[in-house]
């Protein structure tokens, strides 16, 4: 009985093995190569490796034609920073970056609502009519190339195109005016371009996230006595945050590039550069004037204010209410 004991005793003193560890079997190690190794490899060859290249090349004078190049440390920033035209675009990208979003975002949580959940109030909560028509004719613009959004709607806007025919056959007459031309209407025609190609992509995403909210939900909504709007600010746009939050970062990602949509509109930026943006200026620095270093360091710049307007972004639905994707464990 004493061995016993003594035996029970030792086995009650062993520490419990630890948990998550695995012998490094040939197996395991293969398993870690191919799908942790290999994915790290190419993220930091095709991805960390070409911007810390540019980081490099930011510092240099390198003119992108000629093997020399010498090192300056950051007086292209300095310069970049007391160019009125670069700040001028940077704050271009800004406003885009804010407005673009928010009026694109809005315009499709509300006809993602209507389609889904905007039918008749009462009997089974469901979209309007033909809500499959408006889907379909919402999202056509989507798979128009921007390339091909942006010079259709340059022609529309042109002093003798279709926008001033429309307004002159209404009764108002525009004199010929050219939306794209003058400082006061530019940006906002460019905005509404890229808002037009872009609302029927997200609408299609809400409507999907929205599907996934249980219908009981919306039902006791409407015997609460919410209506349509209330329900939706209420109820549909807190049950899908993460995805507004996901579309507003890719849309203001795209909003802080927008060079194809602003070349396509007025590739000279506009009258009084209004509507000129970073990559547009990037571009002409650095293959018209031949200044790679330049235009590396316009780069650094814009990848700088990307993170920083995720981060934002991030920080804000935080702030706000939102949860982590763990299900608001924190």
């Amino acid at each position: 009985m004493d061995t016993v004991a003594v035996t029970a005793a030792r086995a009650g003193r062993r520490k419990p093995p630890r948990l998550g560890r695995r012998p490094l079997t040939f197996d395991y190690v293969t398993f870690l190569l191919v799908f942790l190794g290999l994915p790290v490899a190419v993220f930091v060859i095709f991805v960390i490796s070409p911007f810390v290249q540019a980081v490099y090349y930011s510092m240099t004078n390198w003119t992108g034609f000629t093997a020399e190049m010498d090192f300056i440390g950051v007086k292209n920033f300095v310069k970049l920073f007391n160019d009125a035209t670069f700040m001028q675009a940077m704050g271009n990208n800004i406003l885009l970056a804010i407005v673009l979003p928010l009026i694109t975002l809005t315009i499709a949580l509300v006809f993602a609502s209507m389609i889904t959940i905007g039918g008749p109030s009462s009997g089974q909560v469901r979209g309007l009519r033909a809500s499959s028509f408006y889907r379909v004719v919402s999202f056509f613009p989507y798979v128009i190339p921007a390339i091909v959004i942006g010079i259709l709607w340059s022609m529309i806007y042109t002093p003798s195109g279709l926008l001033n025919g429309l307004l002159g056959a209404v009764g108002i007459d525009m004199n010929d005016f050219a939306w794209l031309g003058d400082e006061r209407t530019a940006m906002g025609a460019s905005i509404f371009v890229m808002a037009w190609g872009m609302i029927g992509f997200y609408m299609v995403l809400f409507i999907a996230a929205i599907k996934g909210v249980p219908a009981e939900i919306y039902e006791a909504a409407r015997i609460d006595g919410a209506g349509r709007f209330r329900t939706t600010v209420s109820i549909t746009l807190p049950l899908i945050r993460d995805n507004v939050q996901t579309a507003y970062i890719y849309l203001g990602i795209m909003a802080l590039d927008a060079y194809v949509y602003m070349v396509a509109l007025n590739a000279t930026g506009g009258p009084g550069n209004s509507t000129l943006v970073m990559s547009q200026y990037l571009f002409r620095t650095a293959f018209e004037k031949g200044q790679f270093g330049l235009a590396s360091a316009m780069g650094v710049v814009l990848a700088v204010i990307t993170l920083i307007f995720a981060a934002a972004v991030f920080l804000v639905n935080r702030l706000t209410g939102g949860k982590d994707d763990d299900g608001g464990r924190s």
